[in-house]
C-alpha cells in the first residue's frame, strides 16, 4: 500500500508540474500507431512489461492534456481504428533500461493509420495536427528530443509514390524542423518491414538512403508480421522500441 501511495505522489506531482523535461513525439502510420495483438478488429489487451505504465512516463492527450501513459498510446488519436501495442512505451523503457538519465518524459501520439507521405505535407491537417500538439507540449516546458517516424506501408502500392518517397520525407523533416523552431532536431525513422503494395524495397531503399543531418535509421525487416502480412506483433513491436531506444542513445543521448 505504502509503494503504491507513492507512485500515486509521484505521478500527482509530475501532471501539477504539467512539465514533460523529455519530449518524443510519434508519427507515421498504422505500425507506429500500434496494431500489436489487434485481430478481426479487437484488441487482446495484452500489455508486455517493457509497456506498462510508470508514474514518469506521461501522454499528451487528444485534449492537449498531460497524463499517465498507457496503452494503447493512439486510442485517441488514430480514431475510428482499433489500436493495440505500438513502439512508444518500450522506447522509453529502453531509455531507462539502457542507462539513460531520462527524468519525466512526455509522448506525443499523432500517428494515423492508411496515411501515405503525402498526407504529412506541409499544409495538410496531419502536419498541421502535428506541429499544433508539439507546440502545446512544451507550452509549460520540457524539450522536443526526437520525432520517432514508422510510416511508408501506403507508399509500395504505386511506382510513383514509391519513387518519390526520399524528396517527401526530406521535404517533411526539413519542414518540421523550420515550423518547430528546432533546426538540428532528430528524426529516427524505422525501415519497413513490409507494405500494402509490391514497392516495399524501393521504399525502404529511399529510407535508408536519406543523409540530412541528425536523421538515423532503424530497420523492422524480418521482424515477425501478424498474419495480415502487414503489421506487427506485439513482441515486433517492442523490439521496434527498443531498437529506437539504442539509437537514440548511441547518436543524441548526450544533446543537451
Amino acid at each position: 500500500m505504502f509503494k503504491l501511495l507513492m507512485l500515486l505522489l509521484m505521478f500527482l506531482s509530475s501532471l501539477a508540474a504539467n512539465v514533460s523535461q523529455d519530449i518524443f513525439i510519434l508519427a507515421g502510420q498504422s505500425n507506429m500507431a500500434g496494431r500489436g495483438g489487434v485481430e478481426h478488429g479487437k484488441w487482446d489487451g495484452n500489455v508486455p512489461p517493457e509497456c506498462r505504465p510508470n508514474p514518469s512516463t506521461l501522454r499528451l492527450s487528444a485534449k492537449l492534456t498531460w497524463e499517465e501513459a498507457h496503452e494503447p498510446l493512439h486510442a485517441d488519436i488514430d480514431v475510428g481504428k482499433t489500436c493495440g501495442i505500438g513502439p512508444g512505451m518500450a522506447f522509453v523503457d529502453g531509455l531507462r533500461a539502457n542507462g539513460s538519465r531520462i527524468g519525466v518524459v512526455g509522448l506525443v501520439p499523432c500517428a494515423v493509420g492508411g496515411t501515405k507521405i503525402s498526407k504529412w505535407a506541409r499544409g495538410t491537417q496531419l502536419y498541421s495536427q502535428l506541429v499544433s500538439r508539439a507546440g502545446a507540449s512544451v507550452k509549460d516546458g520540457g524539450t522536443i528530443r526526437a520525432i520517432l517516424w514508422y510510416q511508408g506501408e501506403s507508399d509500395t502500392v504505386t511506382k510513383e509514390d514509391a519513387d518519390a518517397y526520399k524528396g517527401n520525407m526530406e521535404t517533411l523533416i526539413t519542414n518540421l524542423r523550420t515550423d518547430l523552431n528546432i533546426p538540428s532536431l532528430p528524426v529516427i525513422q524505422v525501415a519497413l518491414a513490409s507494405g500494402e503494395g509490391k514497392f516495399i524495397e524501393t521504399v525502404r531503399s529511399s529510407q535508408l538512403a536519406i543523409n540530412l543531418p541528425n536523421v538515423k535509421c532503424i530497420d523492422a525487416q524480418g521482424l515477425a508480421l501478424q498474419r495480415d502480412n502487414l503489421h506487427l506483433t506485439t513482441m515486433s513491436q517492442v523490439q521496434v522500441g527498443l531498437k529506437l531506444a539504442s539509437a537514440f542513445i548511441d547518436s543524441f543521448g548526450n544533446m543537451p
